[in-house]
Order: structure tokens, then C-alpha cells, then sequence
């Protein structure tokens, strides 16, 4: 919209709250002020609708799945959620598990934690100070794939496995990127309730013995894609259902997206990745040499060692 078009509307909707039953309609006002904050936010900064840089100031959900691979699988996923988190101790960004499903070997077969944070990240160098936790981390979405000598194995053998790395914005529903400027509160992804399969369960997460005797761990699915979401980290059910609620919105939004750019491109998307052989956006090689390259970008490094500790910043663009 051309910025005459803009400032047109915006008086328009100006001057229809000054009108004494503006309120009548409740849902209606509420629609209109929520597309003057939007056409005000376009205003001040073009493009800050865009739906693919407007949640880039805003915080994030990271969910790291298990794919092919087995035991080697469960824990490449555990190395990526160490290399991650090293990486937002670096940035100076907070870090919470929201749930886990951990083997018996200190693997995972999935895990989802919230990171957030200042936008940039502190100071470091290179860094595109406009962005926030998401807008620095949302291209690490995709299938990652680990070639080494499996420590499973008792002959010593090169194994491939594969993980899924999911990035999400986090939604809040009081509104607002956790005070990082631009709204992030999925106020646009309209949930039905027809459309939840919401289960109930005992509660394996942080908390004390008390959690852990309720059954407050909530696992949401959305019946038409079959997205879902387990969230155990809060301590009632009310807590983790709202929580797992906003996670819900968020991988909705980040499967439109995928949709969106997959029109664009001209080509089909389905609405699962397969984890494994082919569809890897990142390779990690220990074995017989020594390289991380990402196949998007053609950018690649031997510091294999370094990159699982967190130094990553070559890959993000920062």
C-alpha cells in the first residue's frame, strides 16, 4: 500500500473511534484498531508487515527432532541443542526447556526449548542489529545431516543420521515481541476449537515431586495438518495448555510460509519434511575428513569442533 494510501486509512480509522458507539461492535473495533497499528507500523517502517521479516525482531521456539539414524540420530539432536545453546550463551540470550523426550543414552528423540533475548546480540561484531532472536535463527530451519564413526557401533563404523531443526517465532498473547518492538502475537492465526485434539498427562519435567504426581503436561494437535505441540515446562495445565496454544500458532505460520515461498518458487511443498537422505540443508562430517558446509549457501569450514561450539555465526549471515 503506497504511503498516501496508508495515511488515508489511517485517518479514516482515526476518525470512526472518535464515533460514540464505536464499541458496539466489539469484534469489529477491534479489527480496525489492530489494522491501524499495522498500517501506523507500515508508516514508520516499510515492510514491517512483510510476513517474512515480521516477526524478525521478536523471539523464538526451537524444536529439534530425531530422524533416521537410530541411536546416532537421538544424538546428533542432542550435539545441535548443545551447539545451539552455546551459541545463545554467547549472544547473551535466555534459554528454557520447554520439553524433552530424552533416550537412555543422553540422546534426543525430540526437544523443544524457548530462547530469548535482546535484538543483536550484544555487541558482537557482525551482527545485523535490527533483528531479533528469530530473525537471526529462522534459517537454521531444516534438515541437518551428521556423518561420522558411530560410537554405537562396536565395529566402528561410518554412519549417516539426520535431525530436523524447527524454527519458530514465539507468539505472546499480551502482545508485542517481548519488548523488542513489532508485534508478535499471532493475533492474525485463528485456531478453531473443532480443529484441537488437546490430551492430558502426567507432568516428567522440572518442578518438584508435586508436578510430577499432577497431571499437568499438555499435548496439543491441530487435526487438519497434524502439527503438535507437548509442553511440560509450566507448573498447571492452564499454563502449559496457553503456552502450547502459542507454540501451535507459531508452526502454523512457519507452514504457511513454507507454502507461501513454495508458490512463489512454483513448486509443492508437503506438509512433513522427510528427515533423511536428500532433503539436508547443513552437512556435518567428522569422518574420513573434516567439514561443515551448508548446501544452500555453498559456505563451508573444516573447524568442524568449533562449529559444534557454538560457533556458528558464518552460517547465519551475521
Amino acid at each position: 500500500m503506497k504511503k498516501e494510501e496508508l495515511e488515508k486509512r489511517i485517518a479514516e480509522i482515526e476518525a470512526a473511534m472518535q464515533s460514540a458507539d464505536f464499541w458496539t461492535d466489539r469484534a469489529k473495533a477491534q479489527v480496525m484498531v489492530k489494522e491501524l497499528q499495522d498500517f501506523k507500523s507500515e508508516l514508520e517502517n516499510p515492510g514491517s508487515n512483510d510476513p517474512s521479516v515480521r516477526y524478525d525482531k521478536g523471539n523464538t521456539i526451537m524444536t529439534i527432532f530425531s530422524g533416521a539414524g537410530g541411536d546416532d540420530a537421538e544424538d546428533f539432536s542432542a550435539m545441535l541443542y548443545r551447539m545451539y545453546q552455546k551459541y545463545a550463551a554467547k549472544c547473551g540470550w535466555n534459554w528454557d526447556l520447554i520439553h524433552a523426550n530424552e533416550n537412555n543414552h543422553g540422546g534426543y528423540r525430540n526437544i523443544t526449548v524457548e530462547i530469548t533475548g535482546p535484538k543483536g546480540k550484544n555487541g558482537s561484531e557482525g551482527v545485523v542489529a535490527t533483528k531479533g532472536v528469530y530473525g537471526i535463527l529462522k534459517g537454521e530451519s531444516g534438515v541437518h545431516r551428521l556423518v561420522r564413526i558411530s560410537p554405537f557401533n562396536a565395529k566402528q563404523l561410518r554412519h549417516t543420521s539426520f535431525s530436523m531443526v524447527e524454527v519458530i517465532p514465539k507468539f505472546e498473547r499480551t502482545g508485542g515481541a517481548s519488548g523488542l518492538g513489532g508485534k508478535a502475537d499471532g493475533s492474525d492465526i485463528e485456531i478453531p476449537d473443532k480443529d484441537l485434539e488437546i490430551s492430558i498427562a502426567k507432568s516428567g519435567g522440572p518442578g518438584g515431586q508435586n508436578v510430577n504426581k499432577r497431571e499437568t503436561a499438555v499435548r496439543i494437535v491441530h487435526i487438519p495438518t497434524r502439527l503438535s505441540v507437548h509442553v511440560t515446562s509450566e507448573r498447571s495445565q492452564a499454563q502449559n495448555k496457553e503456552k502450547a496454544l502459542d507454540i501451535l500458532r507459531g508452526k502454523l505460520f512457519k507452514l504457511r510460509e513454507d507454502e507461501r515461498i513454495a508458490r512463489e518458487k512454483g513448486m509443492y511443498v508437503s506438509k512433513t519434511t522427510s528427515i533423511d537422505w536428500g532433503n539436508q540443508i547443513r552437512s556435518y562430517v567428522t569422518h574420513p575428513y573434516k567439514m561443515v558446509k551448508d548446501h544452500r549457501t555453498g559456505v563451508e569450514t573444516s573447524q568442524v569442533d568449533k562449529v559444534f561450539d557454538g560457533d556458528i555465526d558464518l552460517f547465519l549471515g551475521n
